[in-house]
């Protein structure tokens, strides 16, 4: 069996930037173990996979090591294949998926995600958060579906972020999102998930469910412009829209070529 492959950078404007998803397109679904072992052949965050459905399609994520219920740079990955290689007609598309309907509308270059909002409460630390966190003032900390979010005092603290990721790999959570108000942008981040196979996430679209309505309440503005701090970097234009964030981003092609299962 050959399977066409295409390796996308995801929320830049340039290559070597941003966040690398796989994106592996299918008529039908492979086996999970199948589809496990083609993400962890490609040694990337993330591995989309998608079949046609009626209304449109159905796509499914994997790291390294696990299926997860929500990645919002593969999707937007998905969405330029789709947009850009097979030259689906029209502006919008409709992905089925683990965590409801998810749409993605493109116009000229950028692709807009419309992702549920993640429901979030104040929490308190586990030990080892403060532990593996060693540089760190913590201002405030949510707890999400997933994810834990912490808040810093500055944009440099984010940045200049200390952590133990032994320690932080032992918080049972998703991951571990960390943020504080940006200088240039509304705000700025960076997200850990060593529990999900990915020490530091170059951009996750999926933080930003959390992000957006967070900043949305503090910034009182239902648009934001967004960077994440990894060392490729990625830059994001938000919105609030009720219990709904948009997550707009482009993306480049890198890599496409087929592989071979036998």
């Amino acid at each position: 069996m050959k399977l066409s492959i295409y390796q996308i950078d995801a929320f830049t404007d340039k290559l070597f930037s941003g966040n690398p998803a796989a994106v592996v397109p299918l008529s039908e679904w492979l086996p999970e173990e199948t589809m496990i072992n083609i993400a962890a052949e490609n040694n990337l965050a993330e591995t989309a996979f998608y079949v046609p459905t009626e209304k449109g399609f159905h796509i499914r994520w994997f790291t390294p090591t696990v299926e997860v219920e929500l990645c919002g740079h593969a999707t937007l990955a998905a969405a330029y294949v789709i947009f850009n290689i097979e030259k689906y007609p029209g502006e919008k598309i409709i992905f089925d998926s683990r965590s409801g309907e998810l749409a993605v509308e493109c116009k000229e270059d950028w692709l807009t995600l419309n992702f549920p909002t993640d429901q979030f409460h104040v929490a308190v630390p586990p030990p080892a958060l403060v532990e593996s966190l060693t540089s760190a003032v913590m201002v405030e900390v949510y707890k999400g579906k997933t994810d834990y979010l912490v808040v810093l005092e500055t944009e440099e603290a984010v940045r200049e972020l200390g952590f133990d990721i032994i320690v932080l790999s032992t918080i049972p959570a998703r991951g571990i999102i960390v943020t504080a108000a940006g200088d240039e942008v509304d705000f700025v981040s960076r997200f850990f998930a060593p529990q999900s196979g990915i020490d530091e996430d170059p951009v996750t679209g999926s933080a930003h469910t959390t992000l957006i309505p967070y900043w949305s309440g503090k910034l009182s503005k239902t648009r934001l412009t967004a960077k994440q701090l990894s060392k490729r970097g990625g830059f994001l234009k938000c919105e609030l829209d009720g219990d709904r964030v948009f997550i707009g981003g482009q993306a480049r092609l890198y890599l496409q070529g087929e592989i071979t299962i036998s």
